[in-house]
């Protein structure tokens, strides 16, 4: 399948591989677009895309632009959005309920979301949704093997408006628990520091879906320790208590799980690699490119003829 394939130039997360597991199961056009370009959609395609030659024409661009340009979006062919913030329309914030306006003005495209119940939820709404998890560069990130220092620790952001509920989860859990909570540089440091934490604190409170470092951490060979994102979320990414992850829903409950775990080394180190081997099996980039390839087979739903003025506007650049 030939398709054009639109990512964010710049990115909090390195994509990359995802991007080549992706191109590995289709014929792919991969652009990288600016600022300036997301900006104008409308400008690129005149200049730079010639649609028809396009199976599929893939977003994967900052949803701040994609809901400023709806009228030129309607007349793309072929559409798939992938998704990986559309969880934040569930929630209280300033996108609470942004993404279903946005997809309703675009019901014939294919969403591609990073969450179970997201995507449920979404299809609930009537909308063409997908579930495609996050995961992990599994070429940047691996067990080494390390001596795991230090014993509770969180790595990543707090500061977000959208993490709200990932600061207060991880203060509970900090007035209770002796946890590091820091950041680092991207690559090695980020890899070695991953392999030095014993119990990785995933706390996706209020989220309702796993962030891509509770993927990360697994990989390193860390317990993760993941905020519950509920039955269906685990049953869907194969997450099971004290077997394979500790699921907490408040620091009491982290805390008495840790207990357990201190108490019973042999335990721990069997959830650690039962882990691992998840992460390793199913949530690497390559493995989820192939799966987005699949996602984008199915036949799309039939998008209306353009009207008078939208394919005036295309002929004209207007």
């Amino acid at each position: 399948m030939k398709i054009l394939l639109l990512v964010q130039q710049e990115q909090r997360v390195i994509l990359d591989r995802l991007y080549d597991g992706i191109a590995a199961h289709t014929d792919c056009d991969l652009r990288w677009l600016g600022r300036e370009d997301q900006a104008n959609l409308r400008r690129y395609f005149r200049r730079n895309v010639r649609v028809d030659d396009y199976e599929r024409i893939v977003f994967f661009l900052r949803f701040k632009q994609e809901i400023r340009q709806v009228p030129f979006i309607r007349t793309v062919p072929n559409l798939v959005i992938l998704e990986h913030d559309a969880c934040q329309n569930y929630f209280p914030g300033k996108y609470q309920g942004k993404f279903s306006c946005h997809y309703a003005q675009l019901p014939w495209a294919r969403v591609i979301s990073s969450g179970f119940t997201v995507s449920q939820r979404l299809r609930e709404e009537g909308f063409d949704a997908v579930f495609v998890p996050k995961g992990y560069d599994q070429t940047m990130l691996r067990n080494l093997g390390l001596e795991r220092d230090i014993e509770l620790a969180f790595v990543g952001s707090t500061k977000s408006s959208v993490y709200t509920g990932r600061r207060r989860m991880l203060d509970e859990i900090a007035a209770r628990e002796q946890l590091l909570i820091t950041r680092t540089a991207s690559g090695d440091e980020y890899l070695r520091t991953l392999n030095r934490i014993r119990f990785f604190v995933g706390a996706d409170a209020g989220i309702g879906e796993y962030m891509i470092k509770n993927f990360e951490a697994m990989a390193c060979g860390c317990v993760l320790c993941a905020n519950d994102q509920g039955a269906g979320e685990n049953a869907a990414l194969g997450f099971r208590d004290m077997e394979n992850v500790v699921l907490y829903r408040d620091a009491a409950e982290l805390s008495a799980k840790l207990a357990v775990l201190r108490e019973d080394a042999g335990l721990a180190a069997r959830i650690a690699a039962a882990g691992q081997a998840l992460a390793e099996r199913e949530y690497r980039f390559d493995r989820l490119g192939e799966k987005i390839a699949l996602a984008l087979e199915p036949p799309l739903r039939p998008r209306p003829p353009l009207g008078v003025i939208e394919r005036f506007r295309l002929q004209f650049g207007v």
